[in-house]
């Protein structure tokens, strides 16, 4: 596990991100909420501060670079799956996406 979130954009996509959190057993989902962040693994939603944060990558979009998004590698503070969760940013981002990852990155 990384000693601290990880927010570079390598150049790789999402997709590969995606896999080789998977391959890392990040293999559960998470999502960004209204109120936090929700695990798929036990369906609780937390505030986003209370996630460990093993990585956070960027990406932007082969074909659209305005296609922006971060892939988050979490540890649920109530079950402890660990899973990815893809954040929006930029102009395309939902409110939800802005306030999980903007509680996320200022953890660093």
């Amino acid at each position: 596990m990384a000693s601290g979130p990880d927010y570079s954009g390598d150049g790789s996509g999402l997709t590969e991100i995606l896999e080789s959190l998977k391959t890392a057993g990040f293999d559960n989902q998470m999502a960004a909420r209204e109120d936090g962040i929700m695990c798929f693994s036990c369906r609780q939603t937390n505030p986003a501060e209370r996630f460990e944060v093993a990585q956070l990558r960027r990406t932007e979009g082969a074909s659209d670079p305005g296609d922006m998004a971060a892939v988050a590698a979490l540890t649920c503070p109530n079950c402890g799956a660990r899973g990815a969760a893809v954040f929006r940013f930029g102009p395309e981002a939902s409110p939800e996406d802005d306030e999980a990852l903007r509680a996320l990155t200022l953890r660093q």
